[in-house]
């Protein structure tokens, strides 16, 4: 749900909104805007839309090449359809899963899925899933069709979505994988990993690094295995004696993730995330968090002092909502803290979140 998601905001750039220098062009991008059916009223809306129809026209006098118009057609036509699929489901909670699509029915991994997927619905999450076999096939199975979100890459080898998504009005295909990866990061509240192969690791390091760079919202990521299973100790083994051993990450970036092999488990991290922290937007060089309730001055007190390394300085505030937050009506209501965040420490910040979800009301 990108309205409870990390952003940040800055004045829209000038360079973006008037691309298209010409007055005279830039008068017929308004024009156009002024006879759209709606959605046009709001300045700032009104502005951003001006920004891509001028980008789109100055491609004509950009000269680009065919082949890159046609990826960008088909990337902006398939964001737009994705866009449409999701956003009457923008306040409900989603995981996304991910897993190998060669994981066949009597394998236990594919229990696994298929019971996890049941039990985060029962919790009440939507499942998104590649909407292909496997592990795919496997969560959307377990969660039903009602609580299940496709969205299908185009393949050669692999196109047709499992019968337990296809034809449903939640099914999305994508031709690109970078479109896809967008809608599976950008519209989920957690994010379960299951074992798999060369895809599901490229899925697991983008959503690490994304969140580690905080260039994606900060979302609990849970590597799942079957009960006794290996696969994701070994994997961590690789990280801790190779990456960290290297100092090529950090010992608090560990605590972007948890490895558990149990279901219960798996579920109680995401709703323990979700417990007092409820989202952040990044204002005026500011990080500004949403809670569920008002903490207690003495929990306030204790996040300033023991997370000072990360927080420049300055303690945790309270606040009213900023003037920028109010084209998310859903979290005006909600009480908010605002952290004069070190932008390179996301580490640390997941271990502040957990630390915040053991606060107790005001």
């Amino acid at each position: 749900m990108i309205s409870v998601g990390e952003r940040r905001d800055s004045a829209i750039d000038e360079r973006s909104s008037v691309t298209a220098t010409s007055p005279e062009l830039r008068g017929l991008v308004s024009d156009l805007l002024a006879s759209a059916p709606a959605g046009a009223e709001d300045p700032r809306r009104r502005a951003l839309l001006e920004s891509i129809v001028s980008t789109c026209i100055s491609l004509a006098s950009d000269g680009a090449a065919i082949p890159d118009l046609k990826l960008i057609d088909a990337a902006l036509a398939e964001i737009r359809r994705a866009l449409n699929c999701f956003a009457p489901y923008a306040t409900k909670r989603k995981v996304a899963t991910f897993g190998s699509a060669r994981t066949r029915p009597a394998d236990p991994e594919y229990r696994l899925a298929r019971d996890f997927a049941s039990a985060a619905a029962k919790a009440g999450y939507m499942i998104i899933t590649g909407a292909g076999p496997g592990v795919m096939r496997a969560c959307q199975e377990g969660a039903g069709r009602e609580q299940s979100f496709g969205v299908n890459i185009r393949l050669p080898f692999e196109n047709i979505a499992n019968e337990f998504i296809r034809g449903d009005d939640k099914l999305v295909e994508f031709k690109y994988f970078f479109t896809r990866k967008l809608f599976f990061l950008k519209e989920s509240s957690a994010i379960v990993l299951f074992p798999g192969g060369f895809g599901t690791h490229d899925e697991c390091f983008e959503a690490l690094t994304l969140v580690q760079t905080g260039k994606s919202r900060m979302v609990p990521i849970v590597f799942m295995d079957v009960p006794g299973g290996t696969y994701w100790q070994t994997w961590n083994r690789y990280v801790e004696d190779h990456i960290l051993a290297k100092s090529l990450i950090d010992p608090e970036d560990l605590s972007i993730f948890r490895i558990t092999d149990r279901i219960d488990n798996a579920v109680e991290e995401i709703d323990t995330f979700y417990r007092v922290y409820h989202s952040a937007r990044t204002i005026r060089n500011r990080l500004v968090v949403r809670t569920r309730f008002a903490i207690s001055d003495a929990d306030l007190a204790a996040l300033s002092s023991d997370f000072a390394d990360i927080l420049r300085g300055k303690p945790i505030v309270r606040r009213d909502p900023y003037e920028e937050e109010y084209d998310e009506p859903a979290v005006l209501s909600l009480p908010r803290l605002v952290l004069y965040f070190d932008m390179k420490r996301y580490g640390r910040l997941r271990q502040l979140i957990d630390r915040l979800n053991q606060s107790s009301p005001s």
